[in-house]
C-alpha cells in the first residue's frame, strides 16, 4: 500500500531552509579559509549545516541528528579553540546555539519526530545556556593578582632633581608641572580623598572654555595648579586662568590659532608655568622696556581664527594676539609657557594673561625659521614645553604620513627670560647644536619629538623621547644620522645643546613605533643603594630603566632576532632591543584570537589574517600583501604615560592590546585613489585614523593602516577582547602585581551604536592615571565615558562617574582651601570616536 503523501510543513521548510542558507555561507567561507591554510571547521560544519537543512525540508529525521552532531562537534571545536574565554565562545556558538533551538522547536514535525515534551526541554536548557552565557559576560574575565601589593612607606621613590623651580619639589596641594612635578611621577601626597569615603565624591563645580572643533577634537589636555589658581590650555591653543577652588574665570589669552593649522588633532596637552629667577630679571626688564622684542626668532603676525564665546563671564580683560598691551617691565616674574599649533611659543604672564614684554616677540617667538616650507599644520607644538636651567626646551609633531622631505624635527631651546634661541639640535646633523642663519634650513625630514620631555635642573640634562623620520613606513631614503638617533631616549645638556647619550628602542623604525610616552624620574632602587634613574615605557610595551647621569641600562637589555625581508629586506635589522624589567606585550597574535559578533565576521577576520604576513613582533612592512603589526602605533603605553607611588614604589600602567592591518600601496595605485599631501587636498581631508590612505609623498608607496584591526561593515575589531588593560607593577622587581581589563563596553558596539552595557570588555585607551596617598589611582582614558578611582591594592574600580564627553587626558589632583579635588578635562577625542565637549569637571567630597 503506497505512502500517503505529508502536507508540506511551513516552519519545518522555512527552519531548513534557514539552516541551509547558513550553511552555504560556512561553505563559503570556510572553503576560501581552508584553501589558505586555515581551520577547516566551518568547511565541514558548512556541509554539515546545507545537509541538515535539505534533509529538515524533507521532514527527515536525520535532519535533526545531524544538526545534533554539528552542534556537538562546534562545543569540543570551542573549547579545544577557546577554552573557557566567554569572548571566545560569542561568534563560535551564538548562530549554531540560536539555530538549535529552532531545531529543537520543530524537531517533533518530521518523520517519526521526537517526543514534544523532551524536543521543547531541548529548547529551553539551549534558551537558558543562552542567558548563563551572556551573564558571565559581566564577571570579569583575565584579571590576575600574582602579588601582593607593598604597603605605603615600603619604598622611597622620590628623587631630587634640584631646587630652582616650583616644580621641582612641588607643595603638596599644587600639581605645577604635566607630570605632576617635574620628575612626571604622576603622583599626589593628598589623602583627603581615600578608598573610605571615596564612593562620596561628587562634582563641584564644571568650567566650559567654549572651544569646540567639529573634527580632529581631541585636546589630551592635562592643567595645571599652582597656588590659587588653575592654568590650561584648549583644543587651538586658548590659554586660561582659573580660579582653583570655584572655578571662576580669571583670564584667557586667545592666540588667534587658525583650523587650517590643526595637525592630525587639535591637542594641547599641557602648559609649562615658570618663575624668573631674581638675579635673571634683568634681562627682561632691559629688553621690555625697548619694547619692540627685535628677536631673531620674532614670530610672524599671528593666523586670525574663530573660536566659540567664553562661556563663562570673564573675570579680567581678555587679551587676544591682536592686542597690543604689553605686560609690564616689571611683571611677568611668573610666566605660562603654552606652544601652539602653528609654531609658536608663548609667555604670559601668570597673573594677568598678557604676553610678556621682554619674551621674543611681544611675547612670543616661531620655531619655524630656518625649517624652509611649512604648510598650515604641519609643524605643531603639541605638547607642554620643557624648562631646564632657565632655558624652554620645545619639539613638535611634524604631520605623518605626507611627504618625505617633510619640515626639520628640529629641537629648539631659548632663553626662558628673553626668548633669544639659545642652541637647535637637529638629529639630521646631530653634532652640532648652533642654530642656523640666513637661509640655512634644517635637515628636512629628520626625526621629531611630539610628546613631552623631562628635564633634570640638578644635572642639566633634558630627556626627549624622539619620533621617527618622515615617511614612517618607508626607510630607504634616511641617512645614517637619522637611522641613529631616530625612535630613541636622548639626553640633551641644555647648556651645548648636544647629547650626552641616548639609547635607541627601535632599529630603522618602520612600524611608527615613536616614543609617545614622558619619561619618569626617580630614584631606583639598586643592591648598591638607590640610583637616580629614568623609566621610559614605549609603544612596543617595553619599559627600560636607565641611570640618567649616564644611560647605562639599570635592568638589562637584549638583542634578539626578528622577522626579516618585506619591502625593503636589505634596510631591516636583523636584531631589535628587549627589555629585560618589564612588558606589557602581549603573546603572539593567532588564528584563535580573531573575533566578531558572528561567525562570518570571525571567519572574514581568520581569512585576513591568512592572507597578510605576520610573524611576530616587528613582522616588515610588505608590499605584496597586508602585513599585521601587533602591537600597533597606539601602544602598549603612549603619551598618557605610567604612575608612580614612591612611598610604595608601584608603577600603574594603563595600555593598549590593540593590532594594526596595514598595506603598501603602490605609487601609480595611490594616485588613483587621490591620495596627495594635505595641502593639496583643497579641504577634502576632514580628519580619520593616523596613517589611514597616507601618501608618503617621495617613496615608493604610500601606507593604509587599518588601525585596530576593524571589520569594515560593524566597525568591531578583529582581534577578541580585552584591547585595553591596567597594570600595577613592583618597580624594583619589575614584577606584576595585578592586570586587568580596562574600560567598559557601554559606550561602544557594533555600527558605532553605544550599547549601554555595563560589562568590561577592556577597551582602547588614550591618557595616564594619578594615583595618591589615599591609595587610589583616579583614570579616565577608556572610550566608556566614564572616570574611576581604583583601589591600588586590589585593583578594584571603587568609584566612577559619567563624563559628558570622552576622557581621553590625564587628570590631576590638588587642594584649595584645605579641600582636595580631583580634575579632568573631558573633550573627546575623534580617533577614539568619543564624544566632543570642552568640559573642566572637578569633584571633591562633600562640604561639611
Amino acid at each position: 500500500m503506497a505512502e500517503t503523501p505529508r502536507k508540506r510543513d511551513l516552519p519545518l521548510i522555512l527552519i531548513g531552509l534557514l539552516v541551509a542558507l547558513f550553511g552555504l555561507a560556512y561553505l563559503a567561507g570556510g572553503a576560501w579559509l581552508a584553501s589558505l591554510g586555515g581551520s577547516w571547521y566551518y568547511l565541514i560544519a558548512g556541509l554539515g549545516l546545507v545537509l541538515s537543512g535539505a534533509l529538515l525540508i524533507a521532514a527527515r529525521r536525520a535532519g535533526v541528528a545531524l544538526y545534533a552532531l554539528v552542534f556537538l562537534g562546534t562545543v569540543l571545536w570551542t573549547l579545544w579553540e577557546a577554552g573557557t574565554n566567554i569572548w571566545g565562545w560569542i561568534p563560535r556558538m551564538d548562530v549554531i546555539i540560536g539555530l538549535a533551538v529552532l531545531v529543537a522547536l520543530v524537531a517533533p514535525r518530521v518523520r517519526d519526530g521526537f517526543a514534544r515534551g523532551a524536543s521543547y526541554g531541548v529548547a529551553g536548557l539551549l534558551v537558558v545556556a543562552v542567558l548563563v552565557g551572556f551573564g558571565l559576560i559581566f564577571v570579569p574575565f583575565g584579571s590576575t593578582h600574582p602579588n601582593p601589593v607593598p604597603g605605603p612607606d615600603s619604598a622611597a621613590l622620590g628623587t631630587d632633581v634640584g631646587q630652582a623651580q616650583t616644580a621641582d619639589n612641588p607643595a603638596r596641594g599644587d600639581w605645577p608641572a604635566y607630570g605632576g612635578g617635574h620628575s612626571a611621577q604622576r603622583y599626589s601626597a593628598l589623602d583627603q580623598i581615600n578608598r573610605d569615603n571615596v564612593a562620596r565624591l561628587e562634582r563641584a563645580w564644571t568650567y566650559r572654555t567654549g572651544d569646540l572643533l567639529e573634527e580632529r577634537w581631541g585636546a589630551e589636555t592635562t592643567p595645571l595648579k599652582v597656588g590659587d589658581d588653575v592654568f590650561l590650555c584648549t583644543s587651538r591653543n586658548i590659554v586660561i586662568s582659573l580660579d582653583a577652588a570655584s572655578g571662576a574665570e580669571n583670564w584667557r589669552y586667545d592666540p588667534r590659532v587658525s583650523r587650517k593649522a590643526v595637525p592630525y588633532t587639535a591637542a594641547c596637552r599641557g602648559v609649562t608655568y615658570y618663575e624668573v629667577p631674581a638675579g635673571a630679571r634683568e634681562r627682561g626688564e632691559e629688553k621690555a622696556s625697548r619694547a619692540t622684542g627685535d628677536n631673531d626668532e620674532a614670530g610672524d603676525e599671528p593666523v586670525p581664527g574663530d573660536t566659540g564665546p567664553a562661556p563663562t563671564e570673564v573675570a579680567a580683560p581678555v587679551t587676544d594676539g591682536d592686542d597690543t598691551e604689553i605686560a609690564a617691565a616689571d611683571g611677568c616674574r611668573a610666566r605660562i609657557f603654552s606652544g601652539t599649533l602653528d609654531g609658536r611659543i608663548l609667555a604670559l604672564d601668570a597673573d594677568t594673561g598678557e604676553p610678556c614684554a621682554g619674551f621674543g616677540d611681544h611675547g612670543e617667538v616661531d620655531i619655524k625659521k630656518n625649517m624652509g616650507e611649512t604648510p598650515p599644520g604641519y609643524v605643531s607644538i603639541n605638547s607642554a614645553p620643557v624648562i631646564v636651567r632657565d632655558t624652554v626646551v620645545t619639539g613638535h609633531q611634524v604631520l605623518d604620513g605626507q611627504r618625505r622631505n617633510a619640515p626639520s624635527g628640529v629641537i629648539k631651546a631659548f632663553d626662558a627670560v628673553t626668548g633669544e634661541l639659545k642652541w637647535a639640535w637637529d638629529p639630521g646633523r646631530p653634532e652640532q647644536s648652533e642654530p642656523l642663519t640666513g637661509d640655512a634650513i634644517y635637515t628636512r625630514g629628520s626625526p621629531n619629538m611630539w610628546t613631552t620631555a623631562v628635564g633634570d635642573n640638578q644635572l642639566g640634562l633634558v630627556y626627549l623621547p624622539m619620533g621617527n623620520s618622515a615617511a614612517d613606513y618607508w626607510s630607504t631614503p634616511r641617512s645614517e644620522a637619522e637611522n641613529e638617533w631616530a625612535t630613541s631616549l636622548v639626553a640633551i645638556d641644555v647648556t651645548t645643546g648636544k647629547p650626552a647619550w641616548h639609547f635607541q628602542t627601535t632599529h630603522k623604525d618602520v612600524w611608527d613605533y615613536d616614543l609617545g610616552s614622558q619619561p619618569t624620574l626617580l630614584d631606583f632602587p639598586t643592591d648598591d643603594g638607590p640610583v637616580p634613574a629614568i623609566l621610559l615605557p614605549t609603544k612596543q610595551g617595553d619599559v627600560y630603566v636607565f641611570n640618567r647621569r649616564t644611560g647605562e641600562p639599570l635592568v638589562g637589555i637584549e638583542e634578539r632576532p626578528v622577522p626579516q625581508g618585506g619591502a625593503e629586506p636589505e634596510q631591516r635589522s636583523p636584531t631589535q632591543p628587549y627589555s629585560l624589567y618589564h612588558t606589557l606585550q602581549q603573546p603572539r597574535l593567532t588564528a584563535h584570537d580573531m573575533w566578531g559578533m558572528t561567525p562570518f565576521d570571525q571567519m572574514y577576520c581568520r581569512i585576513q589574517y591568512r592572507r597578510a604576513d605576520y610573524r611576530g613582533m616587528y613582522t616588515p612592512p610588505n608590499a605584496d600583501q597586508p602585513w599585521i603589526e601587533f602591537t600597533g602605533y597606539n601602544g602598549g603605553s603612549d603619551w598618557g604615560s605610567v604612575a608612580l607611588d614612591p612611598s610604595r614604589g608601584v608603577m600603574i600602567a594603563n595600555y593598549n592590546i590593540t593590532p594594526n592591518y596595514n598595506r603598501l600601496v603602490p605609487r601609480e595605485k595611490a594616485d588613483q585613489y587621490g591620495w596627495v599631501p594635505r595641502e593639496e587636498m583643497e579641504g577634502r581631508d576632514h580628519g580619520g585614523a593616523e596613517g589611514q590612505g597616507d601618501p608618503q609623498a617621495g617613496t615608493p608607496y604610500a601606507i593604509d593602516v587599518n588601525a585596530g584591526w576593524r571589520v569594515k561593515w560593524t566597525g568591531l575589531l578583529c582581534k577578541q577582547p580585552p584591547y585595553g588593560g591596567i597594570r600595577a607593577v613592583d618597580v624594583k622587581t619589575g614584577d606584576t602585581l595585578w592586570d586587568r581589563p580596562f574600560g567598559t563596553a557601554r559606550a561602544n558596539g557594533p555600527w558605532g551604536i553605544r550599547s549601554g552595557l555595563p560589562f568590561t570588555i577592556g577597551t582602547p585607551n588614550n591618557g595616564g592615571a594619578v594615583v595618591t596617598a589615599g591609595g587610589l589611582i583616579f583614570i579616565a582614558a577608556a572610550t566608556d565615558g566614564l572616570i574611576r578611582a581604583i583601589d591600588i591594592d586590589t585593583g578594584e574600580t571603587v568609584w566612577q562617574d559619567v563624563l559628558p564627553a570622552g576622557g581621553q587626558a590625564n587628570p590631576l589632583v590638588y587642594e584649595a582651601d584645605g579641600r582636595q579635588y580631583l580634575m579632568i578635562v573631558a573633550t573627546g577625542h575623534h580617533f577614539m570616536e568619543t564624544p566632543s565637549g570642552d568640559y573642566v569637571i572637578t569633584y571633591a567630597l562633600p562640604e561639611k
